[in-house]
């Protein structure tokens, strides 16, 4: 856990010391049970955005809260193009708007339509397969009697 002074605090202006958490690689991996090339994955693919010290990579709290939201997304199945829209407008209206809301909305319909057919090619393949099954029984069955 790492803490930096983002700004020191004067009696003059009566201003108070704001401390910045930051996070490494290391810290966010573990954190979110994912391993470093995953973090880097994200960062390539401009979801993250890291301070750069050197080699150093340095994660603020906005870094961890866009690699909640990708790993939640991607958990719920979006694309990274999704997770990058409904980032991207988290970024530019972090408390939420009618619009980012109203996409978000739209994503998870689509989602869940997805998921609806994906259950019935499911369920439809299950009844090919107990049809199989039931026919191999019968004719194992008459060659066994046989």
């Amino acid at each position: 856990m790492n803490i930096s002074k983002a700004e020191v605090s004067s009696p003059a202006n009566g201003s108070l010391t704001r401390q910045r958490r930051t996070y490494s690689i290391g810290e966010l991996a573990r954190m979110f049970e994912v391993t470093p090339r995953t973090i880097r994955f994200y960062e390539q693919e401009g979801l993250l955005a890291p301070e750069r010290r050197g080699q150093t990579r340095i994660y603020h709290e906005k870094d961890r809260v866009r690699l909640k939201l990708t790993l939640r997304g991607k958990r719920l199945g979006f694309s990274l193009a999704e997770i990058r829209e409904v980032i991207e407008m988290y970024d530019a209206m972090p408390d939420g708007n009618a619009r980012q809301l109203k996409r978000l909305l739209e994503i998870l319909a689509d989602k869940r339509s997805n998921m609806e057919r994906q259950l019935e090619d499911i369920r439809l393949m299950q009844r090919e397969l107990d049809d199989v099954e039931m026919r191999a029984r019968e004719v194992l069955e008459r060659l066994d009697q046989s």
